[in-house]
């Protein structure tokens, strides 16, 4: 029986599992970045869009580059043909979970739009900037697990 449910799995390769979190990182960084530039937009108070942009550089330098590399590192060290849903351990989807009701929460909440707005671009930037971790990865291959860089270089 365990044989027949392997067989309807969706396993991939390491490489597709990179290109995966590369995607997923950039795709949900533009669309939180969008979302944070229309609402502050439409307030007329897109000049916000600059200190989002800064506290996302920093949040990817010192936080979310860290998370990517570990990520990285752990599809670099798994065998070929694993579920595409491995591609992230059951601990990091839970937070995925978390902050997607986090989320949630905040646009529901009276929090200023213009707030709203700042941690929309910021963290949205930062996933985007960050991806490029995961971007250099999937170029290089997956035989060689990355280091915590110090910045632009990967």
């Amino acid at each position: 029986m365990a044989g027949k449910l392997s067989k309807l799995k969706p396993g991939a390769s390491r490489s597709v599992h990179l290109l995966v979190a590369a995607t997923l990182w950039t795709v949900v960084g533009i669309s939180l970045m969008s979302r944070g530039i229309v609402w502050l937009n439409g307030l007329g108070q897109l000049w916000i869009v600059l200190p989002g942009l800064l506290l996302g550089s920093l949040k990817s330098l010192f936080m979310l580059d860290r998370s990517a590399i570990k990520s990285i590192n752990r599809i670099i060290a798994t065998r070929d043909g694993r579920c595409i849903g491995g591609v992230y351990s059951v601990k990091t989807w839970l937070l995925v979970l978390l902050m997607m009701a986090a989320g949630c929460l905040m646009r529901n909440s009276s929090l200023p739009k213009e707030l709203l707005g700042l941690f929309y671009v910021s963290i949205g930037w930062g996933l985007l900037f960050s991806s490029r971790t995961a971007w250099v990865a999937w170029k290089k291959g997956d035989e060689v697990p990355l280091k915590k860089n110090t910045g632009m270089g990967v």
